[in-house]
Parts: C-alpha cells; structure tokens; sequence
C-alpha cells in the first residue's frame, strides 16, 4: 500500500482525512491539548496500520522499536534529574543507539552476511547457508529517526515526550517512511502538542501531494520503463546511443522517484498540520558535487552532519580529519541504500570528488563559464549513476564500456524496440523541463493575472493530475494482479 496505489488513494487516505478531521471537530469544543492527544492518537494507529500493509508482520519491529526508545529517552532524562552518576546519562544514549543500529544492522545487512558465509561454505564444500531477506520497508527511516530522538533528548536540544502516544507520533509517522525526508526530532518536537490543522494548511498539503503523485506516476514510471529496459539489455545488444539514451532516462526516474515521494509526504504531512522538512531542491542544476548533496536528499545529509559527521570529526576539523571522515560518511550513505558492492563505489566515488573539489578543484571550476560547470557535474553524477543502478559492478563496468563505446555491439548505436510510445515522449521532455527550477518564471507570469484566476487555474491542473494518474494507478493495479512486474528504483 504504497502512496501511488489505488488502495492508499481511494480507501485508507480518505478514510483516515475523515476521522481525522471528526476527531479534531469534535475536540475542539474542549480543551487543545485533548484535541491533539486525540488527534495524535488516531494518527498513530494509522500509521501502524499503514506499515503493517507495507511490511506485514513486520509491524511488531515498529512497535518494539517505540516502546524501547520512548523508555529509554524517560530513563536518559531521569538519569539527568538524579544527578548521582554524570556519566550515566550519556552511557544510556550510546546504549539505545547502539540498540537501534544493531537491529537495522539484522534486518537489512543481514542478509549480506549471510550470503557471505554461504559462499565461504559452499567454496568449503559444505551446504549454502540459507540467505532469505529480511528488510522491512522504512526500517532505516524510523531507526533513524529513533536515534535523532534519543540524540537530542540527550543534548537538551528539544524536550522529552512523556506521553507515549506523542512519542509514538514522532517514531511512527507514516508519511515519511516510504523515502523520506528523515526527521530530526529537535524540529518535529513542537509539532507534537502544537500545530495548526485548518483549510490553508489541508488545500496546500493536497496540493503538494498531488504534484508528487504527477512525477511519480506520469513522469518517472514513464521515463523509468525505458530506463529499466536498456539496463537489461545483453551486452552485444548495447549500443552507444542506447547506453547513453537509457542512462538520461534513469537519472530522470530517480530525481523524479525521490522528488515525488519527497512532495507526498510533505502534502501528506501538512495535511495534518505537520510541517515536514524539504528533501530535494533542483540537484541537477548545481556546479559541483558539493552543491549536488546541498541539493539532493536534504535530510540525509542534515542528519548525517549533525549525527554522524560532527562527531566523527570531534570538536576541532582538522584537513587530516576531513580526508577520514568525507570517505567514512559516504561509504555509510552507500550502505544505507543497499549492501551490494556498487553502493559501495557509488559512495567512494561521490566522496572522491568532494575531497577533490575541497582540495582546490572546485576553486578551477568555479571560473568557467555555467554550462561547462553543469556539464561537469551532470556527467560526474551520471557515471555514479551507472553503479547505483546496475545490478553488478560487472555490469557496470560492462555498462561504462557501452557509454564510451568500447562495447562490441552487433545492433545499431541506438536501437530501441519496440520504439518509445508519445506518451513516453511527453513525460521526457517535461522531465527535463521542469527538472530546473522554473519558480521565477512562473511567479513573474502570475504578478500579471489576479490572483483569483490563478488559484483557479492551479486547482483545475492539479484537479487534472490527479485524475490522470488514478487512472494509470488503477490501471498499473490491475497489470500487476495480471502479472506484469511494477517499476521501483527505491532500493
């Protein structure tokens, strides 16, 4: 049940917008706080709902995840007020997060593991160690949310949740288990006990819902078929043009996979009242890669600084720190998309560039002319591409070879059947288009057209969108059921 499929969209997002709203009606008549305790409480048993959809009886790992951290966080806190043992307080931090790491550790790299043993044991003669996966979905999302709340309850930077249901909000949210963005608790803690649930918030959270469902469904579902097409194509049957063709239709899907499932959850979230932070902001458009991981997957890189790089560089960053610590950051945010080899080269290699760039190359970028600088990062990020989507590192070493042209191919440079349909066409080149930035533009346009009509412009479109893609959602529903095999690039 996941955002773009018929279920969400016509049973569990209306059902749960109702009762939601009749709760917060209801309650209004009386006090705020039982309004949002209220409120908070109904959103909680939907989001547990939701995840048991999407990870079946996985749903018991959330549960056990937010009674553990909410009793933690209160023992963390009560440690401090006793004030016996200084250093106990920070002993039960690294215990939870330690807690929490070791189980996303089981469930999604153990699996890895156990592939390992088994060729050792198969290359020793003895029986393959079974190597069933074990990955509920959003599990690196809300460990890691468990961490920022345990974290920041620890450092004072937001207060304790003492109810548990108001913890259990934070920890279990669903809007941004799916692909994000991450929360980090010291700016969610406020929202628990207070936010604004009206019309203005609802219409522009549905309307930022809408806009994501757009680029998911119409865009990157479109554009990902061909993608997903030449990167299964044997390698005699490569061309060129079809390795460099496939490999702009995949860097596309994935912006627009990520921007899409970043903008429903952010619609999703001030729906309710709850003000999400941004994930993604035109990374396509920066200079250098620097600029790129500013611009792309916001929240992962905002927690990876103030959990994970700050304390790995210590109170002093020092240059012989930084050449530890850049390599460090990005091999773990190569894990964290998946264990295979290549998301660990995808990682060392975006942060080679950045070491480079820190060392002086982006000062020698930084004069040339802006189309030279989007050249280099577009092809800098694209070729990281290449190892991020290929199932192999053999295959993408097989698949660079085609990029350059060094793949001995018996079909034409680009060859493509059957061919692309207009409708493929179509989402390609609003892709491309509306992969830049055209906010100026637009809101230049709008100082010349009342207000009034442009509202009523933006709510026919989005009205449009949405009908389009209920449609192609219900219809993907059913050539699913009838065994057609559905488009996902979220590892």
């Amino acid at each position: 049940m996941l955002f773009t499929q018929p279920t969400f969209l016509f049973v569990f997002l209306p059902a749960l917008l109702v009762l939601y709203f009749l709760v917060v009606a209801v309650a209004n008549r009386g006090a705020s706080s039982a309004n949002l305790t209220a409120a908070n409480a109904v959103l909680v048993l939907a989001s547990l709902v939701f995840y048991q959809q999407v990870a079946g009886r996985y749903v018991w790992l959330m549960c056990g995840s937010i009674a553990f951290n909410w009793l933690m966080a209160m023992a963390i806190d009560r440690s401090r007020a006793v004030g016996r043992s200084p250093g106990l307080p920070k002993a039960l931090t690294v215990c939870g997060v330690v807690v929490n790491l070791l189980g996303l550790g089981l469930f999604k790299y153990g699996n890895a593991f156990a592939g390992s043993f088994g060729a050792l044991s198969v290359a020793l003669g003895d029986q393959p160690i079974g190597t069933r996966a074990l990955l509920p979905l959003g599990i690196s999302f809300f460990t890691l949310h468990a961490i920022s709340y345990l974290v920041d309850v620890y450092r004072r930077d937001a207060g304790l949740q003492r109810r548990f249901i108001d913890a259990a909000l934070f920890l279990s949210l669903f809007p941004p288990l799916v692909a994000g963005p991450i929360l980090r608790y010291r700016d969610f803690a406020h929202q628990v006990s207070a936010r604004l649930v009206g019309v203005g918030n609802f219409v522009y959270g549905v309307r930022r819902f809408v806009i994501g469902l757009g680029k998911k469904i119409l865009i990157a579902d479109l554009v990902g078929v061909m993608a997903d097409r030449v990167f299964d194509m044997r390698s005699d049957r490569l061309g060129v043009g079809t390795a460099w063709f496939g490999l702009a239709c995949y860097t596309l899907q994935i912006y627009f996979v990520l921007s899409a499932y970043s903008d429903m959850a952010i619609g999703l979230g001030r729906m309710f009242g709850f003000r999400l932070p941004e994930n993604v902001r035109w990374p396509y458009v920066a200079d250098t890669v620097q600029e790129f991981w500013r611009r792309w997957m916001i929240s992962l890189s905002t927690w990876s600084r103030d959990y994970l790089s700050l304390p790995l560089a210590g109170d002093n960053l020092r240059a012989s720190r930084l050449y530890v610590q850049v390599p460090v950051v990005f091999i773990l945010c190569g894990l964290w998309h998946g264990t295979r080899w290549n998301f660990v080269i995808w990682g060392l290699y975006h942060g080679a560039f950045v070491l480079l760039e820190r060392a002086g190359l982006a000062v020698t970028i930084k004069p040339l002319p802006r189309v030279l600088r989007h050249a280099y990062l577009l092809g800098v990020v694209m070729i990281g591409w290449v190892f991020f989507r290929a199932e192999s590192v053999l295959g993408a070493l097989t698949f660079l070879n085609a990029l350059a042209g060094l793949q001995t191919s018996t079909a034409p440079a680009f060859s493509l059947q059957p061919y692309p349909t207009p409708a493929f066409w179509i989402a390609l080149v609003v892709g491309v288009v509306t992969s830049a930035p055209l906010v100026g533009s637009v809101s230049r346009w709008r100082v010349t057209i009342d207000a009034a009509t442009v509202s009523a412009l933006v709510m026919l479109f989005a009205t449009g969108i949405f009908i389009w893609s209920g449609i192609r959602s219900l219809l993907s529903s059913l050539n699913r059921h009838g065994g057609a095999k559905p488009t996902n690039v979220l590892k």
